[in-house]
């Protein structure tokens, strides 16, 4: 693995650099969104400044490069993922993926009595779906269960996987706890048992490689914002059976290849599934967003991440009567935290003035907040341009936050 400047690439990322209640900013939520390089703030400049147009059937120069971005873009995120393009469908962000897999394919296949099988650390966007598509079709959901240290009951799940189980909604890391879920085994487990996986890799991308066939699941869903790139971009993988399988779930735009009043016909995947005028800058920024992670290298990134994480574990065990949600084996950097005698959203907010940016509320997981008996957490996030120092500040921020509380 190459030597990588760390306090380089952290001053390419402009944000960085401005303070916050009079303070130096340290952005500790990442979770929630990932900043932006300039690499990625000057794709979607240039693209406005001098490509901006519609894609497709136009035939106009600046027609043909915006289509030519924005295909461009579609292969450089294959590429991270090492998928073939025909198989990426771009969406609005995990949320729209995730509900394109329900809808599309889940749905018109679940019969009454069918099993949803959903984990207990599902974000809502992997669960709400499943349960919509349930009372629709007659379907159940049942759950996954997790450990005290927050880690998938593994041979409880082994054990659920039996008929009439039909689908299995599961993320590959989550978003609370930061627990990475032994994907490709569960995966396996799954393809014997003939049900079908739907992957939540919204905080799995960012932060590891992620070698999409080397799964064995059956849809793949990622968030683009997370990745480095601009809101509003995203993406679902699936094998290409399913996609010729599945009917459009929206209507209209490019997803057509002729209309009649006696009958529409559609184009092929991925354009079946992509009606409508797409975020065609957003994809150009995300294009060189997956692009700028490549070049520093994923391994080095999760390796960067880690060191960070143990470094933050190490810190945040000495402060007294603080609690961290979340103990797994194996984890991303993520840690969700209780301290005594602050509630979480006040925590947060008394951070906030001493300039660090963490998360607190129940983050999207209300069922894993009921499984921990508590309403919200602290949540602080690392980045790869993230420090110790800024870690060391989190600290002592809580330190005196718990003074100034009592």
């Amino acid at each position: 693995m190459k030597a990588v400047d760390w306090q380089r690439i952290r001053a390419e990322f402009p944000i960085l650099s401005r303070t916050v209640n009079g303070k130096p900013l340290v952005y500790l939520d990442t979770a929630n969104t990932a900043q932006k390089p300039n690499a990625v703030i000057d794709a979607v400049d240039d693209f406005y400044r001098n490509h901006n147009a519609n894609v497709s059937r136009a035939v106009h120069q600046l027609g043909a490069e915006a289509t030519e971005a924005y295909e461009g873009a579609r292969k450089a995120i294959a590429r991270f993922f090492n998928v073939h393009p025909v198989d990426l469908v771009l969406t609005s962000g995990t949320t729209q993926s995730l509900n394109l897999a329900a809808y599309a394919f889940a749905l018109p296949r679940l019969q009454p009595g069918d099993v949803i099988l959903v984990s207990r650390m599902e974000h809502h966007a992997n669960f709400v779906p499943w349960q919509l598509i349930a009372e629709r079709c007659g379907a159940r959901i049942e759950p996954v269960e997790i450990t005290p240290e927050g880690e998938i009951d593994l041979p409880a799940l082994k054990a659920q996987m039996k008929a009439p189980v039909r689908i299995l909604a599961l993320t590959h890391v989550s978003n609370v706890l930061g627990t990475v879920n032994p994907i490709e085994r569960i995966c396996a487990w799954a393809r014997k048992a003939g049900i079908t996986t739907v992957i939540d890799g919204s905080q799995a991308a960012p932060h590891r490689p992620v070698d999409i066939p080397s799964l064995g699941c059956d849809f793949y869903a990622f968030t683009g914002h997370k990745l480095c790139g601009p809101t509003g971009t995203g993406g679902l993988w699936a094998k290409r059976e399913h996609w010729h399988s599945m009917p459009p779930f929206f209507g209209g735009g490019e997803m057509i290849r002729e209309v009649r009043f006696e009958k529409t016909t559609f184009n092929d995947p991925p354009h079946k599934f992509e009606a409508g005028t797409p975020n065609i800058a957003g994809f150009v920024g995300l294009g060189a967003a997956v692009d700028y992670l490549d070049a520093i290298g994923m391994a080095a990134i999760e390796s960067r991440e880690q060191t960070l994480l143990a470094y933050a574990g190490e810190r945040l065990r000495t402060v007294d009567g603080l609690r961290i949600i979340g103990t797994a084996a194996e984890k991303a950097a993520v840690v969700s935290f209780l301290v005594d005698g602050a509630h979480a959203h006040d925590l947060a907010t008394l951070l906030d003035l001493e300039g660090i940016a963490v998360r607190s509320g129940h983050h999207c997981a209300h069922p894993l907040m009921q499984y921990y008996g508590v309403p919200a957490t602290c949540r602080a996030s690392f980045a790869f341009y993230n420090t110790e120092a800024e870690i060391d500040a989190l600290v002592a921020g809580i330190g005196k936050v718990r003074r100034m509380l009592g």
